[in-house]
């Protein structure tokens, strides 16, 4: 009965208009301040006769209203909100209650020099009592207005009246670590039992009401908190660091998430309580080399910059890092509208909110239409084109053979065609691992792709290919190719795949127990990808440092165990979410390569490589270009997986034909 009176009170309270509010706060300050003052005299002289201060010094009780309630407006004690009163709060009241303090003291100097003086300490006993009461009552109503007051009432546990809620540890007792437990409260959504933490100095403490636990202690924690789940909040840690907490943490069965990094919460694209998945680039990954600044601006900061495939997964990345070096002008060319209408809503809110003096020009089109690149090169002087546009996805291209040759080689002989035509200084080409020893059309059409800017780039007058007219070497263009291996969470990743199917309970299916892959965060390749292509002379084929390949069998298990769950096999006919082997696809390789050979050079960067690739003459080139496109208008496969076999180095199919034309002519003749 009294609890729920509590909480007619506390609900009434809230309900109050802000000004009725105020008020309130006002006239009970007022009743402090007057407490605080009659508990000075009473401290200072005894308490054998309390009426002494309010006989004896009327005009004090009546002149500290009107001194302190005016400076606490001042201060803005009345503008915050209970709820989240905090240390900000706390501090405002010292420095309102210490001025005021000051300010009576003159009044009292003033005044005691003709009338009944008042002892010196009186003044110091109301500063610490006003403090004490003051902040007491509002750190008091906090935690009334959480609603903590009630179970407290009616003698409830902690852990029962809580039980409901899932429990979470907190690895990191640090600034990020409390932030996130009292934002967790404030939510009671999810109920923090713990800390862990590496630090030894602080272990087996308590912090923040909650005891901290060594990493090593993690199964006693588990035993005594009945935690489900640990919540990471070591934003600045490196990569390295947090990949070793992440193995460690996959031997114990709980469910670990992450909160933002810093750099995310500052710019304000999310909050401390914004907790997501492990990023699995803190399992793959390393910690990234600085980028050099020169190599990043060279092609780029004060120029016209064109990016085709705007709206993919690898070109939005290099359009938001272009757009931080500050172009003169951004290009964003795509062929799907809704790609381009996505990306460029994001730049143009961030070129807004940052005053960029950046021009913004969404483009839609094909690489496949020569034409207009050559009219949008030309029309805005483009300087600079990251050449991102192509199809990657192995089984749909060996399934779509013509579409693939078509766009990933016809479309980037267009672009490079149209910057030679139009005078642009730099052209770099997003290539792919799966260039190296192709045994699928994507891969080879993107070596012949790369074929196709290494003969430009060597002819010292390139004739074009669709009509006799030479471009002169006054308008020369440095063409550069950088490959690398698979990006986390781009279109067509294993990483939201596996995702989806342990939400969903799985199976997770990978193709092959042995099947390896590199892989890159998004944001390190196109960084990467823009100071390679600073560098070289021309024709240059540049090869990231991917790291160490990854086993994709190994790191669905990963995602399994740090998703709280376990793997269900022969070994383990319990476990939560088997892992099926379906078969290689058409196309797909076990390993992928970066290098066709072993003629590697270094560069100025630590993570860019240089590979000597063998390639074909312009004129050897164009001819076999002829017969493939004539071979494509006949939808004869055959004849085109031929003269890929002949001009791409190392093509070796592994499978039979089986696009969809050419299977339905084969069944319907």
């Amino acid at each position: 009965m009294f609890n729920r009176k509590l909480i007619n009170i506390r609900m009434a309270l809230l309900g109050l208009p802000r000004r009725k509010k105020r008020l309130l706060q006002v006239l009970t300050d007022i009743v402090l301040v007057w407490a605080a003052l009659w508990l000075a005299f009473v401290v200072r002289l005894g308490i054998e006769d309390l009426t002494i201060p309010t006989n004896d010094y009327p005009w004090l009780f009546l002149t500290a209203p009107f001194v302190c309630i005016p400076l606490f407006i001042r201060f803005g004690m009345y503008r915050a909100v209970m709820r989240y009163f905090g240390t900000d709060a706390l501090i405002l009241i010292i420095k309102a209650v210490t001025l005021a303090c000051l300010i009576l003291g003159v009044f009292v100097y003033a005044y005691s020099a003709h009338r009944n003086a008042v002892p010196r300490s009186v003044l110091f006993n109301f500063w610490w009592l006003s403090l004490i009461l003051l902040g007491g009552l509002r750190l008091a109503m906090r935690q009334y207005f959480l609603g903590h007051w009630f179970s407290a009432s009616l003698h409830v546990p902690f852990t029962a009246r809580e039980s409901g809620l899932p429990k979470v540890a907190v690895y990191g007792a640090g600034a990020a670590g409390n932030q996130l437990v009292a934002a967790l409260r404030l939510g009671k959504a999810i109920r923090p039992v713990a800390f862990i933490d590496d630090d030894s100095s602080i272990s087996n403490r308590v912090i923040s009401g909650l005891p901290v636990f060594k990493p090593r202690h993690i199964q006693r924690m588990i035993d005594l908190t009945g935690a489900q789940e640990i919540l990471l909040a070591i934003p600045s840690v490196s990569r390295t660091r947090r990949r070793e907490i992440l193995s460690f943490l996959e031997g114990f069965p709980l469910h670990v998430r992450s909160v933002p990094g810093f750099m995310d919460l500052a710019s304000g694209r999310v909050k401390v309580d914004d907790i997501q998945e492990v990023d699995i680039a803190d399992l793959l990954g390393r910690d990234s080399v600085p980028a050099q600044e020169e190599l990043l601006e060279r092609c780029i900061t004060g120029l016209n910059v064109m990016v085709t495939g705007a709206g993919g997964s690898i070109g939005s990345e290099l359009c938001r890092q272009i757009l931080a070096l500050e172009p003169k002008a951004l290009i964003l060319f795509e062929q799907c509208e809704f790609n381009l209408y996505s990306i460029h809503s994001e730049l143009d809110q961030r070129i807004s909110r940052q005053s960029l003096a950046v021009r913004l020009l969404p483009i839609l089109g094909s690489v496949r239409d020569g034409e207009k690149l050559l009219n949008v090169m030309n029309g805005w002087k483009v300087d600079t084109v990251y050449h991102a546009a192509a199809y990657k996805h192995v089984p749909i291209v060996e399934h779509n053979i013509a579409e693939g040759v078509l766009n990933n080689v016809i479309g980037t002989l267009n672009a490079a065609e149209a910057a030679l035509q139009s005078g642009v200084a730099n052209f770099v080409l997003i290539s792919t691992d799966k260039a190296v020893r192709p045994t699928n059309v994507m891969g080879s059409s993107k070596r012949l792709a790369e074929m196709v800017l290494q003969a430009l780039s060597k002819e010292m007058a390139p004739v074009l290919f669709r009509d006799k007219r030479r471009i002169s070497q006054v308008n020369r263009t440095r063409f550069t190719m950088v490959r690398f291996g698979n990006v986390l969470g781009s279109s067509g990743s294993v990483i939201p795949l596996f995702h989806k199917q342990i939400r969903s309970g799985g199976p997770l299916t990978v193709t092959h127990p042995n099947i390896t892959r590199y892989f890159m965060t998004i944001p390190e390749a196109a960084q990467l990808v823009i100071q390679a292509g600073s560098m070289g002379r021309g024709g240059d084929v540049f090869v990231l440092d991917m790291g160490e390949p990854v086993k994709i069998a190994e790191l669905a298990e990963k995602m399994i165990h740090l998703s709280g769950l376990s793997v269900r096999s022969e070994n383990n006919p319990h476990g939560d979410i088997a892992i099926e082997f379906t078969g290689l696809r058409p196309g797909e390789k076990l390993y992928e390569e970066l290098l066709i050979g072993d003629n590697v050079g270094s560069t100025s960067h630590p993570m860019v490589m240089m590979a000597n690739e063998d390639y074909l003459s312009w004129e050897i080139l164009k001819e076999r270009l002829e017969k493939i496109l004539g071979a494509v208008a006949k939808n004869d496969y055959d004849q085109v997986r031929q003269l890929l076999r002949e001009t791409v180095s190392g093509y070796a199919p592994d499978c039979e034909i089986v696009d969809w034309i050419h299977l339905q002519r084969r069944l319907d003749p």
